[in-house]
């Protein structure tokens, strides 16, 4: 289990005994046996925490989670679970994307496109990649990627992981939104297996514009939401409210309801992909076997069915989302 370089506020009491015990394990290697008792019961007290903090997380901690600094990014899940991966660049259009990573590799044994937002590690590739909030070429990237998959029969696995699509003026003089759209009308009518994995945070049209899927899945502590909780605090109530703005943010998660526990619930997502304790960041490699187990379950289930059968089925998944009265 990883040390933290940059533990969430209700994870700090846990690293400082960690610290602990790592200080413990060092003086033991270098020969100080005399030490075995106290280390192995600070490690059972390590242990208990942990069950204790990540057993009993609230929603905007979990929030939180998927936004954390050293959670994996799509690069990380594509290195763990991936071989021969060759990245694609540019949209054909104008530019490329760095907030949109993609091209093809294999998964398992099978060959497959795969797309993803990526996010960045550290603060400067977190800069250059625009904080996966990609612009109208990084998704008509996707889409070029997404029609490749088509032609040459290969499915296709999205990892979704942005707070949203970038909003800047360029943006939207770009066509952020008819970007999205066609993505959206493009994937519902796809003649290729089609499965999405919320990674991190999913958020707004950013990223439905991978999402379009067979199968959606979400990591454990993953959130998929129109808004974040504190875009949706701040419309609904005002600074010179008397709750701090955390707070707001806190009891605008709760009703959001944009946890993988929640949406599976309310049938959006078809399967939660636990994760390992502590979440995704703690163990990048234990996390990326358990996704791409879960992935290959279900293109093992998508890919013998024929095309029209594919297509319908998703048509209906999306059509029946959502209570409604006639």
């Amino acid at each position: 289990m990883a040390l933290l370089k940059h533990p969430l506020e209700f994870e700090r009491p846990l690293v400082e005994l960690e610290e602990e015990l790592e200080a413990l394990r060092n003086e033991i290697e270098a020969g100080n046996s005399d030490r075995r008792e106290e280390y192995a019961r600070l490690e059972e007290r390590v242990n208990k925490l942990r069950r204790d903090i990540y057993s009993n997380l609230t929603v905007y901690q979990k929030v939180q989670l998927s936004r954390h600094f050293d959670r994996p990014c799509t690069l990380d899940f594509i290195n763990y679970m991936c071989r021969n991966f060759i990245e694609f660049h540019g949209d054909r259009l104008f530019r490329d994307d760095p907030a949109i990573v993609g091209g093809t590799a294999m998964l398992g044994s099978v060959s497959v496109v795969i797309v993803g937002h990526q996010r960045g590690r550290g603060t400067s590739e977190r800069l250059k990649r625009n904080f996966g909030m990609a612009n109208p070429e990084g998704y008509r990237k996707a889409l070029r990627l997404f029609k490749m998959a088509e032609k040459f029969s290969l499915p296709i696995v999205t990892l979704i992981d942005t707070q949203g699509a970038y909003p800047g003026m360029e943006a939207e003089m770009h066509g952020q939104a008819e970007a999205i759209a066609r993505n959206l009308i493009e994937l519902a009518a796809i003649k290729t297996p089609v499965v999405a994995a919320i990674i991190g945070e999913g958020g707004s049209g950013g990223a439905l514009a991978l999402g379009v899927a067979d199968r959606v899945l979400m990591l454990e502590n993953a959130c998929y939401s129109v808004i974040t909780p504190e875009g949706c605090a701040s419309i609904l109530w005002h600074k010179g409210d008397d709750e701090p703005p955390q707070k707001q943010a806190a009891y605008a998660a709760e009703m959001l309801k944009g946890t993988a526990q929640d949406l599976k619930a309310f049938g959006v997502i078809d399967e939660v992909v636990p994760e390992p304790l502590g979440g995704a960041h703690r163990n990048y490699k234990e996390a990326a076997e358990r996704l791409q187990a879960v992935l290959l379950r279900h293109l093992d289930e998508l890919i013998p069915k024929p095309v029209d059968e594919l297509i319908k089925e998703r048509y209906d998944k999306f059509r029946k989302m959502g209570p409604f009265t006639e």
